[in-house]
């Protein structure tokens, strides 16, 4: 059901979402299954090729700065010619009845270069500890050491944390093509 109560089949929203890529206003992000090294055949995610257009068309409504910055970060990686993922790391706890349970997490961005690979999340910040547990625990269980690369908004100085992890400012993202090879 559509915002106006129309059914909508998916076979037709389908149809657009292929329209607009076309007509490249949005773009198709897969989703890959970091530990199984496999791609996941859905559901897709889709980025606006120009946020400003999205905004436009939303008129300024949907201001979600954590959203915003996450789709110019896939803008970038893909300005520089790179194929983007959207990563997903599955793994098995117990839960408060001792049962096992599975979850999933998401890696905002999977890149593959050569025998390179990185891991991206986008973060407006991580001024906690619970933020910065919750930002880097999908990084934390992909079970290789593959660079892991945390972006936030504010301007930092670039570090790593104990686990290996690289925290960096979005302005030195945007600014410095070289940054995720420190």
């Amino acid at each position: 059901m559509s915002e106006k109560k129309i059914k909508i089949s998916q076979f037709t929203v389908s149809n657009y979402l292929d329209y607009f890529i076309e007509a490249f206003l949005i773009e198709k992000a897969r989703r890959y299954d970091v530990k199984g090294r496999q791609y996941i055949s859905s559901p897709y995610k889709y980025y606006f090729s120009d946020v400003g257009l999205r905004n436009a068309r939303l008129n300024f409504r949907q201001n979600e700065p954590s959203h915003i910055m996450e789709n110019i970060i896939y803008n970038e990686l893909r300005m520089r010619g790179l194929n983007v993922d959207v990563g997903v790391v599955e793994y098995n706890y117990k839960d408060e009845n001792k049962k096992t349970a599975r979850k999933y997490l998401e890696v905002d961005f999977v890149i593959n270069r050569g025998s390179n690979r990185y891991y991206i999340q986008s973060a407006l910040n991580v001024d906690t500890k619970e933020k910065q547990f919750q930002e880097t625990e999908s990084l934390r269980r992909t079970g290789d050491s593959f660079r892991k690369i945390v972006i936030v908004r504010n301007n930092i100085v670039p570090r790593f944390d104990d686990d290996g992890i690289l925290y960096i400012g979005v302005e030195d993202f945007l600014l410095d093509e070289k940054i995720l090879e420190l």
